[in-house]
């Protein structure tokens, strides 16, 4: 059964408990749809508990055409999971990592020039859209998912894309299969409200 949270600090000091339990590096998924406010909270607790954090959007692999096929195809083609496995492999275990992330404000499909690097942490949180996917799931130590109501996330996500278009769209009926298919929310340890609500 999963726990249940609506304050980010609180959340972050079990984190850091579980953590301390471990002797290697213990990673935190941070999971939800696209809106719900996941980039926020693993900003906010990653500060204090001074955890790396890795974006999936680094990851993107998913193409800058609109695409026709299924919702699960797409899904299981958003993130590119192999080369983030390579990196949490070796976060995981104390290592250097690096990649090449995709660039975003070229949007032509390549990565960018430079790598990002990420220095051994005691917490490293991979945050985004199938950041618990289920091939990750041997090196995930906990999976978060962030939730928030629907009029809320299309409100919040309307005010950061300016309009939503077709190739937004094709992107919410993949998440809407994973999230409702792949995984749904009896597959996370710990579920966050992110309304703001106390329980």
């Amino acid at each position: 059964m999963s726990i249940q949270f609506s304050d980010a600090l609180q959340l972050g000091k079990c984190l850091e408990l579980w953590a301390s339990q471990t002797r290697r590096s213990y990673v935190v998924a941070i999971d939800g749809r696209s809106g719900v406010g996941k980039s926020t909270l693993s900003a906010t607790i990653a500060e204090p508990l001074q955890a790396s954090v890795i974006e999936s959007d680094d990851f993107f692999a998913g193409g800058i055409e609109i695409r026709s096929d299924s919702p699960a195809q797409r899904a299981a083609d958003c993130i590119d999971w192999t080369r983030q496995r390579a990196v949490l492999d070796a976060a995981r275990q104390g290592d250097d990592a690096a990649w090449r992330a995709f660039d975003w404000d070229a949007f032509d499909g390549r990565l960018r020039s430079t790598a990002t690097t990420l220095a051994p942490r005691p917490i490293i949180i991979l945050e985004g859209v199938y950041a618990a996917r289920p091939e990750l799931a041997d090196l995930i130590d906990c999976k978060v998912m962030v939730t928030l109501a629907d009029e809320l996330r299309e409100e919040r996500l309307l005010m950061r894309e300016g309009a939503i278009g077709p190739w937004e769209r094709q992107w919410q009926e993949a998440e809407a299969y994973y999230f409702a298919e792949v995984m749904p929310a009896r597959r996370f340890e710990v579920i966050f409200d992110a309304s703001g609500r106390r329980p």
